[in-house]
């Protein structure tokens, strides 16, 4: 809630000094570890639900597990505890992350025990989804697990492997379990379904659309989006629209218009996006280009980690 909690971890100086000192805040790694905070995500989640039992309640609960802290090297994947995966043969980076699985996995299962312990589980609302695909970080492979299966890219990509994530809801007086949806739906549906559920009116400055129709089955009642849009400032600038089956992607936005590479997929022919169509299909890529410019809503931002408060344009 905006609370600054500091870690008891603590980093050894160098001749004096902090060697992270001028990097950003919450680089670095430290030296003396006393404490690891998914451990300190439990403990709160588990006070918070306890504490407000008779109440009604919203925890908003983001694990950063299985971030990796990009600062260790080589093992930006190192965990507290290795468990039973110590003893394998895989690269120590490998151990982290299945270890990290493994405790988010646990956590989930403690946190569902404790709503049940406390009789509150039939009527409380559980969502579980992930920011994005599988990183490729502090020397995780994501082929070491095929953790994005047949789909083509990882984390930072526009390609499903990217921007395809889990998305689970636990609600047993209202969603029939063992139930699936093939309808698509985008983290800005969130907001507007939470004002849905409580009746809440949903913020006029959103795209997002109320999934509650199809929790609660009700598909015929379920208003769907025209399109979606993603964009991405790093590595050269990303664009992408998924409309209908047909999802398009523009590469090194932010580079001179020969070095642009303009990417058109059929889902429905094509779901691992191995083929590029665009030269098939002029008129889609016309259409698509257009969306491109009127999706997108300019805007200034601040630099994050500068003394600098003047905005700048964004790089589109």
């Amino acid at each position: 809630n905006g609370e600054k909690v500091l870690l008891k971890n603590k980093i050894n100086w160098v001749n004096g000094k902090d060697p992270w000192e001028g990097h950003p805040e919450g680089t670095g790694v430290a030296d003396v570890r006393e404490e690891y905070v998914h451990d300190l995500f439990d403990r709160e989640a588990i006070n918070y639900i306890e504490s407000n039992k008779d109440n009604k309640f919203f925890l908003y609960l983001a694990y950063n597990v299985p971030h990796a802290n990009n600062e260790k090297k080589p093992d930006g994947m190192e965990v507290d505890n290795y468990h039973e995966f110590a003893d394998t043969d895989w690269p120590i980076q490998e151990k982290g992350f299945a270890a990290m699985m493994q405790n988010l996995d646990n956590s989930v299962g403690m946190i569902l025990a404790k709503l049940k312990e406390l009789n509150i589980d039939k009527n409380t609302m559980v969502v579980f989804c992930s920011d994005n695909g599988p990183h490729q970080e502090g020397g995780h492979m994501v082929d070491f697990f095929d953790s994005n299966g047949a789909k083509r890219g990882s984390k930072r990509d526009f390609y499903d492997g990217g921007v395809l994530t889990p998305f689970i809801v636990r609600w047993p007086d209202q969603v029939t379990a063992g139930t699936q949806s093939d309808h698509v739906a985008a983290f800005w549906d969130v907001l507007p379904t939470f004002c849905d559920i409580t009746g809440i009116q949903k913020p006029a400055d959103t795209d997002g659309i109320s999934i509650l129709p199809t929790l609660l089955n009700k598909t015929e009642d379920q208003k769907k989006h025209d399109y979606l849009y993603w964009e991405f400032y790093e590595q050269g600038g990303k664009q992408a629209i998924l409309k209908g089956n047909w999802k398009a992607i523009r590469l090194n936005v932010r580079e001179t218009a020969e070095k642009q590479i303009f990417e058109l997929y059929d889902l429905g022919k094509d779901p691992e996006e191995t083929n590029n169509v665009a030269e098939l299909h002029p008129e889609l890529v016309k259409e698509f280009n257009e969306l491109f410019i009127s999706a997108r809503q300019e805007f200034s931002v601040t630099p994050l980690f500068t003394k600098d408060t003047k905005s700048v344009e964004t790089p589109f």
